[in-house]
């Protein structure tokens, strides 16, 4: 439990130490959102990669689809036993 509330207190401060500086004109945050600008910016980049891995996702599961109708499994014949010869 204190392990959390550490975690908790450390949070606070640090949202706290940054809207001072937002509010003081040391981060920037130009929509006044509470939001600094460095932050929208990294996001918006984030959403572009996600868009980009997506399709690709997407083009690679086509793929993998039509490899799967192409490839049939069979099961394997059942081995026929040995013929025994008398060894003389």
């Amino acid at each position: 439990m204190s392990t959390f509330a550490i975690v908790v207190v450390v949070l606070a401060v640090a949202g706290g130490i940054t809207y001072f500086l937002m509010k003081k004109g040391k981060i920037q945050d130009a929509n006044n959102n509470n939001i600094p600008d460095a932050v929208e910016e990294k996001v918006e980049e984030v959403k572009e990669v996600v868009k980009k891995t997506t399709a690709k996702a997407k083009k690679v599961a086509a793929v993998v689809e039509k490899v799967a109708k192409e490839v049939k499994v069979k099961t394997p014949a059942p081995k026929k036993a040995a013929s025994k010869k008398a060894a003389k």
